[in-house]
């Protein structure tokens, strides 16, 4: 089942699509779980092994639109202080003027503006992302995982996906040279999400 419509081929482009009916159900405002969903990054540091982290203080909501999907939204906020890659030093160093500054900029924000079926489950989902005083286009692969009613009744849809980045482009620069030649941090960042949310009675 999908969430947003596939392209038309230009034979067909002017017959109009059925509407699924179980697609149609899902139409409405969601608003994700927090609890039950994750957006970490990983990247590479001083060359040969990764690092991986996450934000555990994060909120936003979906839009979704049964009858045209592509007209379906989704918006982000991250509270940057919330940045967690398990070492304390590291973070507070992630938090201070060399990298996010989050006295100045506590949030991250994504605001989309475009979907689109890539097939099957596979979609891409493209928009703003706003990081420090610096906004730029960046496109999120997903995948949807399906929906279902909770033990709760809650109705629930689930996403999973990732982005790759350069942090460069938003400002994000701080680096150390190596002796062995290359840097302490790369410049590729990849972001992963792994969304539940949660239908709006």
């Amino acid at each position: 089942m999908g969430i947003f419509n596939r392209k038309s081929d230009t034979a067909t482009a002017t017959v109009p699509a059925a509407v699924d009916p179980a697609l149609a159900a899902l139409t409405g405002d969601y608003t994700i779980d927090p609890a039950h969903s994750s957006i970490g990054f990983t990247v590479r540091h001083a060359m040969v092994t990764n690092v991986r982290g996450s934000f555990t203080d994060h909120e936003g909501t979906l839009s979704l639109n049964g009858e045209n999907p592509a007209d379906s939204k989704a918006a982000i906020d991250v509270r940057i202080e919330s940045i967690d890659t398990g070492i304390a030093d590291r973070d507070g160093h992630l938090r201070s003027g060399d990298f996010f500054d989050t006295a100045q900029f506590p949030l991250m924000s994504f605001r989309s503006t475009h979907a689109e079926q890539l097939g099957g489950d596979l979609y891409r989902v493209t928009g703003d992302l706003t990081i420090k005083d610096v906004t730029r286009p960046l496109s999120i692969d997903l995948e949807f995982n399906g929906a279902a009613k909770d033990v709760y009744g809650n109705e629930r849809i689930g996403f999973e996906g990732s982005a790759q980045i350069l942090r460069s482009d938003w400002g994000l620069t701080w680096n150390a040279a190596l002796e062995t030649g290359g840097v302490m941090v790369s410049d590729k960042v990849k972001l992963n999400f792994d969304i539940s949310a949660i239908k709006s009675a």
